[in-house]
This record gives C-alpha cells, structure tokens and sequence, in this order.
C-alpha cells in the first residue's frame, strides 16, 4: 500500500479548523504546518494587499495518509470545509522513515 501527501493550503481564517479536523481524523498518521505564501491563486480570492503584493498569505498543510484512505479523507475535508477556498493537491511517498 502506497503513503500520500496531502498538501493543504488555507487561509489564516480556517487554519485552527482545518489543524482540529487533521488531529481528529485516525487516518492521518503525521502532520506538519508552516506560515506560506501562495501565489498564482485567482484575484478575487486575494484582498486589495494581496493584489498589490501578489501574494497570499496561506498555512501550507503536509499530511500523510495510506492511498487507500484518499477519498474518505477528501471527502470529509469537502463536507467540512466548502467554499473555505482551501487548495489542495496530492503526492506520493517513495520512501519514509526516521533518521536513528
């Protein structure tokens, strides 16, 4: 069975919702998240600063999960979080571990 990492990036707004949603969910085993800033993401999104700067200010969100739980964990995160403008996208683990 093949690890994915889902990366997560929300706004500053839902970034206390979306932590307690991971940390509630068993299939998750391990999470991390960082200030970041997105770029590229559709002006109406972004507030009048965000359109000068060209930028918006995102908590980026890395998740490891088994494949197999994919669609269970997205489609909770879709009913919990709609419309919130959270992006995501998905990628595989070729190898993981801890360094002794």
């Amino acid at each position: 069975m093949t690890d994915l990492c889902l990366t997560l990036l929300c706004p500053p707004a839902l970034e206390e919702r979306v932590l307690d949603t991971l940390l509630m969910t068993s299939e998750i085993s391990l999470f991390t998240s960082t200030a970041a800033a997105a770029h590229g993401l559709a002006h109406d999104r972004l507030s009048a600063t965000e359109q000068v700067l060209g930028l918006a200010k995102m908590t980026r969100i890395d998740a490891l999960l088994p494949e197999a739980h994919r669609e269970k964990v997205l489609s909770m995160l879709r009913q919990i979080l709609q419309g919130g403008g959270v992006r995501y996208w998905l990628t595989p683990i070729t190898e993981a571990g801890e360094v002794l």
